[in-house]
């Protein structure tokens, strides 16, 4: 055999070697690339760029599963990392529905990223998501949710009587305690439902407004109603995390906080935007009075958190101690 057969042979079994060594994730998402999963491209790109292209991850927008079955996919080790939102299935994943009960007090994403991070260490989180064979990675911090809606603006709690709102989670409860009739259609089919008139309005963060449509549907929307935000972990399959090398888990974990700042910074940009993109929109800026905050607030605050904490405690779970838990990481994060 010459030399120059004997180096192909070499080069070709290298190449198998590093394709055979070489870690490749497949990450489920929805919808389209948008503020709410830049954590996730980030992640990719840090994970892709400090493995020298041996650990990379790909972004699948809804080519895997449904994002209401993302959970069911992991669980199964269909892909091994995923995005959910815990209002999607809140059976599934109760211990975290904690972090989506309204007029939690949280203002800033930072607050959310504090809240978040500690709710999904405590003990009871990581059982009750083993049982899906998921792990949690990190979160997708979004600020308060408000409406958009067409015709009248609905800006007094008495206009609230009826509503048909596309809302989940402990959103939807608090619109549901003011007489509102909530839907969860999914996020990706929240356009057509405004459209269509299934719904009068939608309650999203402000990047889900411009990537599902409904602020181009929208007549007004509400600035200040604030009444709390949805919690979407990204979660990995338990299996293939415990499969990468000492090494591709250090440089996937260590890579999290990168992600997140990327994250909070890219979000901002978006929040600084808004205001010109209602102006371009013809889109009217509605604010609620104090009085009618504080009377959704009295009946939609404290005796939602009440009855959730006794539910779960019902059902087994430490829900006084991961409601404590939030409250003081709030308090502390902001000290």
């Amino acid at each position: 055999m010459n030399l120059a057969a004997k180096l192909t042979i070499t080069a070709l079994c290298a190449s198998f070697a590093t394709s055979a060594m070489a870690t490749e994730w497949n990450a489920s998402v929805w919808g389209k690339r948008r503020a709410f999963t830049e954590h996730i491209e980030k992640l990719a790109e840090l994970v892709a760029e400090k493995s020298g292209g041996e650990f990379t991850i790909n972004v699948s927008y809804g080519g895997l599963s449904k994002n209401t079955e993302n959970l069911d996919g992991i669980s199964i080790g269909a892909f091994e990392m995923a995005q959910f939102c815990a209002g999607y299935h809140a059976d599934k994943n109760r211990a975290i529905t904690v972090l989506e009960l309204p007029f939690l007090g949280v203002n800033t994403l930072a607050e959310e990223v504090a809240v978040s991070n500690a709710v999904y260490a405590h003990p009871a989180v990581a059982e009750e998501m083993a049982q899906w064979n998921a792990k949690m990675l990190m979160t997708s911090p979004m600020p308060q949710y408000n409406l958009v809606g067409t015709g009248e603006p609905r800006d007094a709690l008495a206009k609230f009587d009826g509503m048909r709102v596309r809302a989940t989670g402990g959103i939807g409860k608090a619109f549901s305690a003011v007489g509102g009739v909530p839907t969860s259609v999914t996020s990706s089919e929240a356009y057509q439902a405004m459209q269509s008139g299934v719904v009068d309005t939608v309650a999203f963060a402000q990047h889900a407004h411009l990537s599902f449509g409904t602020i181009n549907e929208a007549d007004w929307w509400t600035a200040n109603l604030n009444p709390g935000t949805v919690n979407c972990p990204v979660v990995v399959n338990i299996d293939a995390y415990e499969a990468l090398s000492d090494e591709e888990r250090k440089i996937l974990d260590e890579s999290v906080p990168e992600a997140i700042d990327y994250y909070l910074e890219n979000y901002g940009k978006l929040l600084e935007q808004w205001e010109s993109v209602l102006a371009e929109k013809g889109v009217q800026k509605v604010m609620i009075a104090d009085g009618e905050l504080a009377a959704f607030k009295e009946k939609a605050g404290a005796p939602l958190h009440k009855a959730w904490i006794e539910e779960m405690s019902a059902q087994g779970l430490p829900a006084q101690e991961l409601y404590d838990l939030l409250n003081t990481t709030l308090d502390n994060s902001r000290k």
